[in-house]
């Protein structure tokens, strides 16, 4: 069993996947949408909305996720979250998993 915990003074949350358990797929939860743009090669990157809204910026394109919202990022688009609510939430999984796949712009 793998049992995990909010922790609002972290903006990336928790993050369990194929490095520290037995799961294929990671995923994991940000409190806010972090302004780090980069790309993955080989990774697709799903986010689910929670709560709040957020501007993900995804190539060119600035789209504005809200509460229910779903995205998902293809391999080689780079993105970056812009802003965010102060109540923001959202979920990430990254399929397939690929160790080192992420490319800091």
């Amino acid at each position: 069993m793998i049992h995990k915990k909010i922790d609002k003074s972290n903006p990336k949350g928790w993050f369990v996947g194929p490095w520290n358990s037995k799961l294929k797929i990671p995923i994991g939860y940000a409190n806010q949408g972090i302004n780090e743009p980069h790309l993955h090669t080989q990774m697709h990157e799903i986010y689910l909305v929670a709560k709040g809204w957020s501007k993900i910026q995804v190539g060119e394109d600035i789209i504005k996720l809200e509460e229910g919202d779903l995205i998902v990022v293809e391999p080689n688009e780079p993105h970056t979250f812009l802003e965010n609510s102060s109540d923001y939430f959202h979920f990430v999984i990254q399929s397939p998993f690929v160790k080192g796949d992420k490319k800091l712009l």
